[in-house]
């Protein structure tokens, strides 16, 4: 079972990471306006998250890819509590009800962070 989630979780943020460029409207109104180059950082973050889960498959480099997307999910913090304050709806984008915007920030975000945390070992 760990392996299948494993599997499970470099797929996740090799395929999370490539929408960054299937999509990339999707992201840019989830990128708080108060940062700079909203197009920039939707690339480096989709670039980062394809390096960083596949570098979960190399035993050597696993522990350093795994701290390196548990920081990177703390970067997208903001974006969570920005669609929070912007009460789970952004223009032309996502709209989810304001309870959901919640779960993401309280329930699921760090439910990923653990997943990554239970496999940065080699």
């Amino acid at each position: 079972m760990k392996k299948i989630s494993f599997y499970l979780l470099i797929a996740f943020f090799v395929l999370a990471g490539l929408n960054h460029f299937r999509d990339p409207a999707f992201y840019y109104p989830l990128i708080p306006p108060y940062l700079p180059f909203p197009k920039v950082i939707n690339v480096i973050s989709g670039i980062l998250e394809v390096i960083l889960g596949l570098g979960l498959i190399w035993s050597k480099v696993r522990n350093d890819a795994a701290y390196a997307l548990i920081f990177l999910l703390i970067l997208f913090i903001p974006s969570h509590v920005y669609f929070i304050q912007v009460g789970g709806c952004v223009e032309s984008g996502l709209c989810v009800p304001l309870w959901v915007a919640w779960l993401r920030l309280v329930i699921i975000h760090p439910l990923l962070i653990a997943w990554v945390w239970m496999h940065r070992k080699g």
